[in-house]
């Protein structure tokens, strides 16, 4: 048996929500590992839609759920979606759900300095974060001045680290030509939330070493996708966070041993939401197309998501800073109907050929996407089970991909429902 490590290979938004479900019946322990409340996942289930965007998504399976030292925890949020799951017949407990005592918290502040920041960059200059104060509570964390959960414990003697804190955050809002934070009123909203929150902290590094020595099955749930890693990603158009799997370790407690098997999910075509480069987006009749068909409207924020075809060239970076075993190939039965399809398989860059996207952003926008057209096909294959299930010709579609990004295709999915999945390679086996 192994464990398995869920990553996007994309700019998120790939359906990863949907194959941590599928993969959970085969697990014992679900583990978030990075990211916050800004990620997105939208399960179905014999017909009813959950939306998670902290919890595990192993959590509506009843499953060990666990969210690790590497996410930033906002605890009003927390009890806002463990209260909206248990309203729709989720049991949500101490005894399946834990949340690490060391998780840096979200405060009210944190939100506010998102926006600000975004309202004073322009139009031009904003990066495009969801405002929910992910980045604003990772800069606290480094900057060794974030409250943390087992903070919640111990709200008498955290007058210290309070005073680093808003020393910091008070000259920022000066800066913006805003008062300082109300102090008292900032340990009276902590003091209320606490106890809903306290009975879920836990040292989840022990609960990781125990499952591991027990021998179960742990699935390592990532957020967003790997061209938003703020070392790997369009930089600086990403996210606060690392999303490559090396990140499973440092942000649950296991070491990079225990990660096992890792499996990029990518989608058939390519979407972003919010700014940065795009080098295959399709501002055309195409690509309001397959953002209709694809329903793509960002699960956290209800945003638009800007569409193209798929990038092939981009995948198969993401993929190498990752070290991904094989890919989940999601929303196929999207491109249903299309009569001509194309993949990205490289770039020009003033006449020169690239194969990959440089880090430079100037570059970035400035790259032209070299296209291989490939013919589409009519069947459906919305509910496909099987191969045999599948058009010749998106089988050869899903053939020319694993070629071009170096990576064999494990499984695919052909809607939303969980069970339609085409299994090529169980990674837990």
């Amino acid at each position: 048996m192994t464990n398995v490590t869920v990553i996007g290979a994309q700019w998120g938004d790939e359906g990863k929500g949907k194959i941590v479900d599928w993969l959970s019946s085969r697990a014992d322990v679900v583990v978030r590992f990075q990211g916050g409340h800004n990620a997105g996942h939208t399960l179905v289930i014999d017909g009813e839609v959950f939306k998670l965007s902290l919890l595990p998504s192993g959590i509506v399976r009843g499953r060990l759920s666990l969210i690790g030292n590497g996410v930033v925890f906002d605890p009003w949020h927390f009890r806002e979606e463990v209260e909206r799951l248990r309203g729709q017949g989720v049991a949500v407990t101490p005894e399946i759900l834990q949340v690490a005592d060391t998780c840096p918290l979200i405060l009210p502040f944190h939100r506010e300095l998102d926006g600000l920041r975004e309202e004073a960059s322009g139009p031009a200059g904003k990066i495009g974060t969801t405002l929910r104060g992910i980045g604003p509570a990772y800069e606290d964390k480094v900057g060794r001045r974030a409250l943390r959960v087992g903070d919640l414990a111990r709200l008498d003697g955290i007058d210290g680290q309070l005073d680093r804190l808003l020393a910091h955050h008070n000259a920022l809002r000066a800066g913006f030509g805003h008062t300082g934070i109300d102090r008292r009123q900032l340990k009276a909203a902590l003091a209320e939330v606490a106890p809903f929150v306290l009975p879920f902290g836990a040292p989840v590094w022990r609960t990781l070493d125990e499952a591991r020595r027990a021998g179960r099955r742990i699935l390592f749930e990532g957020a967003q996708g790997v061209l938003l890693d703020v070392d790997h990603g369009t930089y600086p158009f990403v996210t606060s966070s690392n999303v490559v799997a090396g990140q499973a370790a440092a942000g649950s407690g296991l070491g990079p041993a225990a990660t096992g098997y890792v499996l990029g999910i990518v989608k058939a075509y390519a979407t972003r939401v919010g700014s940065g480069p795009f080098p295959t987006e399709l501002r055309d009749e195409i690509g309001q197309r397959l953002g209709e068909r694809g329903r793509e409207f960002g699960t956290v924020t209800g945003r638009k998501r800007r569409c193209g075809w798929f990038d092939a060239a981009l995948v198969r970076q993401a993929i190498a800073v990752s070290g991904v075993h094989g890919v989940a190939l999601t929303k196929l039965d999207v491109l249903d109907g299309f009569d001509e399809l194309q993949i990205c398989t490289g770039y020009l860059l003033a006449g020169e050929a690239l194969d990959y996207l440089p880090s430079d952003p100037r570059t970035q926008v400035a790259v032209e996407p070299v296209f291989e057209r490939f013919g589409g096909w009519s069947e459906s294959t919305f509910g496909a089970r099987s191969w045999a299930d599948l058009p010749a010709q998106a089988v050869k579609y899903i053939r020319r991909i694993e070629e071009l990004i170096g990576c064999p295709v494990a499984t695919v999915s052909t809607s939303p429902e969980r069970d339609d999945t085409i299994l090529v390679r169980d990674p837990f086996a």
